[in-house]
C-alpha cells in the first residue's frame, strides 16, 4: 500500500508549553504532504521531521487564532528563500483572507512561487481539495472562532494486476492499465477472461479526520463515522469541564465519545492543555471510553 502517515508537529494548546509545540501536522499520502494548521515554531518542527519542504502541495488551517496559525507567514518566507518555485495553496477561514494579503505584501513581497489563497466557508461542509488520489472535506466544529475540521479521504485506486494470470492468458503489457482499470480481457481466439481472474481487490480506501479546536458536537459523530483514524482535541480533563465549556473546548472524555459512536478504529488526542505535564489522566479518561486510544507527541508518525 501506498504510505499514509500522520506526521505530528505540535499538539500543545494556546498557552506555550516548554513540553509540546502549537497545533500543527504533516498529512503524506502517496509522496504529497499537506499540512494542517501551523502554529509557531513549525517549520523549525519540519526540519527536525527530515520531511521535504518541496513536497508540500497546501496548507490548511482550521481557524484564527495565534497556536494554529501564526507560524505560517514564517514559513513560507523561509520556502522563498530555500528557493521554492511550484505554487503553494493555502486554504483558510474566508476571514483571514484580508489580513493574509497584507502579511504577504509585508513579508513575502519578492517570492519566485505562487502563493493562492483559497477562503473556506467553516459553516459548510464540503470537499475544499482534489486530486487523483484523495480529497479533502471540510468539517464545521463550534469554537470560539469560525473553525473547521478536515477529512482526508482516500480515492479507491486501481485493481492489482495478478502478473501469472496475464502471462497464462497472453495479455500484452499495453493492456496491463486497462485490465487494472476492471476491464476483462478477450484473447486471440475469442474467449472473454473475466477480471476477476486477472486482477485482485484494490487497496482499501483510508480515511483520516483531523477535528480541533470545538467543544463536544454529538452531531460530529455523523460526520467521521466509520473513518481510520479521528484527530480530536482533549484539552481538559471531566475534571476540568467547566473550563471546556467556557472556552468552548473537549475533555478526553467527549472526545472517546465522539470515537465510539462514529465507529472509528483509532482515536488520537491532541490540544493537551499547559496544566498536564504528564498527560496519562487524559488517556486513561479517554480509554475508559473508548481502548484505542493514542496521545499525541511531537516527532510521532501514525499509520493510517
Amino acid at each position: 500500500m501506498q504510505p499514509f502517515k500522520i506526521h505530528i508537529l505540535g499538539c500543545g494548546s494556546a498557552l506555550p508549553s516548554a513540553f509540546h509545540n502549537p497545533s500543527s501536522q504533516i498529512v503524506e499520502i502517496r509522496g504529497k504532504l499537506f499540512m494542517v494548521d501551523c502554529g509557531e515554531g513549525t517549520q523549525l518542527q519540519i526540519r527536525r521531521s527530515r520531511l521535504n519542504f518541496s513536497k508540500l502541495y497546501a496548507v490548511f488551517i482550521s481557524h484564527l487564532h495565534g497556536d494554529h496559525v501564526l507560524g505560517l507567514i514564517g514559513m513560507l518566507s523561509t520556502f522563498g528563500l530555500n528557493g521554492r518555485t511550484a505554487p503553494l495553496r493555502v486554504y483558510a477561514p474566508r476571514e483571514y483572507e484580508e489580513l493574509f494579503m497584507m502579511e504577504r505584501k509585508m513579508f513575502c513581497g519578492n517570492l519566485d512561487y505562487d502563493i493562492i489563497f483559497c477562503p473556506v466557508d467553516t459553516g459548510k461542509q464540503e470537499v475544499i481539495y482534489e486530486d487523483r488520489s484523495l480529497t479533502v472535506e471540510t468539517i464545521p466544529l463550534h469554537h470560539r472562532k469560525p473553525c473547521s475540521g478536515f477529512l482526508f479521504r482516500e480515492k479507491k485506486g486501481d485493481r492489482h494486476l495478478r502478473r501469472d494470470m496475464a502471462d497464462f492468458y497472453g495479455v500484452p503489457m499495453s493492456q496491463y492499465g486497462n485490465i487494472k482499470s476492471g476491464m476483462d480481457w478477450t484473447t486471440p481466439e475469442g474467449e472473454i477472461v473475466p477480471n476477476s481472474l486477472l486482477t485482485s481487490a484494490p487497496d482499501p480506501q483510508r480515511t483520516y479526520a483531523y477535528c480541533s479546536d470545538t467543544r463536544y458536537m454529538d452531531s460530529l459523530a455523523g460526520k467521521v463515522k466509520d473513518i481510520d483514524l479521528l484527530y480530536h482535541e482533549a484539552t481538559y480533563t471531566e475534571e476540568y469541564k467547566e473550563m471546556a465549556e467556557k472556552y468552548l473546548h473537549s475533555t478526553a472524555r467527549e472526545a472517546a465519545l465522539v470515537a465510539r459512536e462514529a465507529g472509528v478504529k483509532r482515536l488520537l488526542l491532541g490540544h493537551f492543555s499547559k496544566r498536564y505535564r504528564d498527560e496519562t489522566p487524559l488517556l486513561d479518561e479517554a480509554r475508559s471510553v473508548f481502548p484505542d486510544t493514542l496521545l499525541a507527541k511531537e516527532g510521532m508518525v501514525v499509520e493510517v
